[in-house]
């Protein structure tokens, strides 16, 4: 299993993925989920995975080397005239995948399943936010759903949902985010650390702030523990209840 996050604020988009792959309890190990393919100035896409590595390792290595070689550059996502046709062209290449090793067609509780965001900014457009199904069909974010979950969802969508603002700065989305990971992390043991996140500022059409939260990074150890204790806190100053 994993985690994933895409948000769209006024400032532009933010992402977060953890690492973890397992196989089975005995087969645990890490594996980078976030990608992106750069034009500085002309455009900027990023996307995370989730589902079976086999089938996203492939779909991120399709997209990669159509960016690369001149001969088989069609459909490339560096090509796209939009956010839009280069979520099309991604979610082509993940159902050409699945199809490849099913052929009796793509189903979301397949084995060799997979789902993606997609995010950036193309000039001329503003940055706009995809999720990807396995089926290639695809929707996309909007005021009233301004931010996307893949993977392991439910623990962490709480906690975006009470606190997200789109008005909030990129280092104050990354604490939202950070918050959302500890409270999936510790409710779940196939979701871990590393932690990698990026920026897209809007405008830009380039790779804004982006890094990777380790095992032992100070920070995270304080929000982990803040955030505990401020729930706890929380808590005993709500009202009694009373039978």
């Amino acid at each position: 299993m994993t985690y994933c996050v895409g948000v769209q604020l006024n400032q532009g988009l933010v992402f977060m993925s953890d690492t973890r792959t397992n196989a089975g309890i005995d087969n645990v190990s890490q594996a980078k989920k976030m990608h992106s393919w750069e034009v500085p100035g002309e455009r900027v896409i990023t996307l995370m995975t989730a589902g079976n590595l086999a089938t996203t390792q492939s779909v991120v290595s399709l997209l990669d080397e159509r960016t690369k070689a001149p001969e088989d550059r069609n459909p490339s996502i560096l090509e796209a005239p939009s956010m839009f046709q280069a979520a099309r062209i991604v979610g082509q290449t993940l159902r050409e995948v699945i199809q490849s090793h099913a052929p009796t067609g793509a189903t979301a509780d397949a084995a060799f399943g997979a789902t993606i965001i997609v995010g950036g900014q193309i000039a001329g457009s503003p940055p706009r936010l995809f999720m990807i199904y396995p089926e290639g069909n695809f929707i996309e974010s909007s005021p009233d759903n301004p931010f996307f979950q893949i993977g392991e969802t439910k623990y962490g969508k709480p906690i975006l949902v009470r606190a997200y603002d789109a008005a909030m700065s990129f280092e104050e989305a990354i604490k939202l985010l950070l918050v959302s990971f500890d409270s999936t992390i510790k409710a779940n043991l196939s979701v871990g650390l590393p932690l990698d996140y990026q920026t897209v500022p809007a405008g830009r059409m380039e790779i804004g702030r982006q890094g990777r939260i380790e095992a032992d990074d100070p920070y995270f150890d304080m929000v982990s523990k803040g955030w505990g204790e401020a729930l706890r806190a929380a808590f005993a100053q709500l009202p009694g209840f009373r039978f």
